[in-house]
């Protein structure tokens, strides 16, 4: 119910109107509300903000991609999002040819699923360059063998995992390649008409060019679209960057692998020595008994060592240190 004027009121109200103070005309413009259309059947789940935040977790995961899937393929592989929006997931189904390769990857520990679309000839060129090729795609699509399918399941599997990384300012996730599927039919993991968000990754591998799309329901992203906006991101990737940088960079480097050689003395011999080398010969070295020995890590001096052994194993102790200086 509306304030009800007092005496005094009215009457200012109707001096006011008499003198011109106020225009009767705006005040019913100002009144009126705008209307907006709204489709029922499209509800507006996904704001601009949200697709924004997901693109920048996803240029993150273009990244990672890039880096790693070369190790696999041997071969130059560029990534990049291209765009996106937000549709019903039967206006995505209805666009996929047959045969797909589709990857349904449960999200845990968020509910529901998403799925990876992985263009055909870019799984062709994976395949082609996994069985020995050159990474050439096919011009006439066909129908994937069981083995075909085996060797995509693989790439799929880590594709899924490198998707850890990039929504970890959002949330810890544990995402598991669920299946895969070469027919669209078989991928209804939601309703027709329910909203989801595509992402889609240009990828290159070599001169083969193609679409990844990810599909993101909002039914499964619904715990943390409260998350999914820049700034919220952005303040907790600023809070754990230095850390998080530091400790990964750490851990990179222990996993690295460094060849280290102990070298006892050098020799030179003839091709017809050499080839006559019987068990038990005496071959005569550059250095003396008690004489220190140099260890190289990769191609640089950084130790000196006396030979020795460990049980049944040949050992060196190391006796100095050689910095880069020395």
């Amino acid at each position: 119910m509306g304030d009800v004027l007092s005496q005094k009121e009215i009457d200012n109200l109707l001096a006011a109107l008499s003198t011109g103070e106020l225009d009767v005309e705006r005040m019913q413009e100002d009144g009126e509300k705008q209307v907006k259309n709204y489709d029922f059947s499209r509800p507006t789940k996904f704001s601009k903000e949200h697709l924004r935040t997901l693109e920048i977790i996803f240029e993150h995961y273009g990244r990672l991609i890039s880096t790693n899937l070369p190790v696999y393929l041997r071969k130059s592989v560029q990534v990049s999002v291209a765009s996106s929006e937000t549709v019903t997931f039967s206006e995505f189904t209805n666009a996929l040819s047959n045969p797909v390769i589709l990857g349904i990857v449960n999200f845990s520990p968020l509910n529901g699923q998403i799925i990876i679309d992985l263009a055909t000839n870019l799984a062709y060129a994976m395949l082609d360059r996994m069985l020995g090729g050159s990474g050439a795609s096919l011009e006439k699509k066909r129908e994937f063998s069981e083995i075909e399918q085996s060797i995509i399941q693989k790439i799929l599997i880590m594709l899924t995992q490198l998707m850890r990384e990039p929504w970890k300012n959002v949330i810890d996730i544990n995402p598991v390649l669920s299946r895969l599927e070469t027919n669209p039919q078989f991928a209804q993991v939601i309703a027709p008409n329910d909203m989801i968000a595509i992402v889609t990754l240009n990828m290159k591998i070599g001169e083969v060019e193609g679409f990844v799309n990810v599909c993101l329901p909002f039914i499964t992203l619904e715990d943390v679209m409260d998350k999914l906006n820049t700034k919220y991101w952005f303040s907790s990737m600023q809070e754990n960057h230095d850390i998080d940088y530091q400790d990964n960079i750490e851990m990179l480097i222990r996993k690295v692998s460094i060849p280290i050689r102990a070298v006892l003395g050098k020799s030179t011999i003839s091709v017809n020595d050499f080839m006559g080398l019987q068990v038990g010969d005496c071959i005569r070295l550059d250095t003396r008994v008690d004489e220190e020995m140099n260890v190289y890590v990769g191609n640089l001096r950084k130790f000196t060592a006396l030979p020795g052994a460990e049980k049944d194993s040949y050992a060196v102790k190391i006796t100095s240190v050689l910095r880069e200086e020395e």
